[in-house]
């Protein structure tokens, strides 16, 4: 346990260096590029006019979000989504994942009737793709309401509070924070959670991939998590605040 080391010589619980590019593409309301290590997601909002059939005369507004993997984003080419036989189940786990995270921190309410559409588009993969999806989900859909002055009563972002989220897991019985692929492939133990800027937790995926494990080791690995979670809600709170295009961590 204490004589693993990571793959990058990181500390167990270190974040892979982060990067937030804000307005990545021209053309979307709102855009964030995620790097977290060699992981990299664009993230676009799309402000769209009207919400789904099931919604109309609520008088609420919608978020919704779809993700997808570049064939070349691996080490080995797959086939888009649109030339399977079957749809791709977990890239609808994924995009399902994403758009309940971001709803649980949004005020629909003030959206009026608008339907904002999350595309999360992994060019990169190197774990935590997922992770990556909500964080940077989160920053392009501040972006998009911040352009498109969409505002709740009090003039206000109609976002309740930042969101952002991270893998945890157990690797050769020690937990880490962040897990890159290498270590994802083996962990013992593998979790994933979502929390906002106060540190109440969204959701949490876990799952025990070569063993069952105790609630002690549920409850670290979610205070692990709420680390990253926090340094990562930090960085994207800045992003905006200071009116950055880029910040990174060092």
């Amino acid at each position: 346990m204490a004589g693993y080391k990571r793959p990058d010589g990181r500390a167990a619980d270190a974040l892979r260096t982060v990067t937030l590019t804000r307005s990545y593409l021209k053309y979307p309301e709102g855009s964030c590029q995620i790097e977290m290590g060699d992981t990299r997601v664009i993230c676009t909002a799309s402000v769209e006019t009207g919400v789904p059939k099931w919604m109309e005369g609520a008088g609420a507004g919608w978020v919704t979000a779809e993700y997808a993997m570049l064939p070349r984003a691996t080490e080995e080419r797959t086939s888009r989504s649109g030339r399977r036989p079957l749809p791709d189940s977990r890239a609808l786990e994924i995009q399902r994942l994403v758009g309940r995270a971001l709803r649980a921190v949004t005020d629909l309410d003030s959206f009026g009737d608008h339907r904002i559409v999350i595309d999360c588009d992994v060019v990169q993969a190197d774990g935590g793709t997922r992770t990556a999806a909500i964080t940077g989900g989160f920053a392009a859909l501040y972006d998009a309401l911040l352009k498109t002055n969409i505002r709740d009563s009090n003039g206000n972002v109609p976002l309740r509070e930042g969101l952002a989220a991270v893998s945890v897991g157990i690797v050769n019985g020690e937990q880490l924070l962040d897990l890159c692929y290498v270590e994802d492939s083996r962990a013992d133990v593998d979790m994933n959670v979502a929390a906002t800027e106060s540190g109440r937790v969204v959701e949490v995926q876990a799952t025990g991939e070569s063993r069952p494990f105790g609630v002690k080791e549920l409850e670290s690995l979610v205070e692990l998590a709420l680390q990253g979670t926090n340094l990562l809600n930090r960085l994207v709170k800045q992003l905006f605040e200071r009116d950055l295009e880029v910040i990174r961590t060092d």
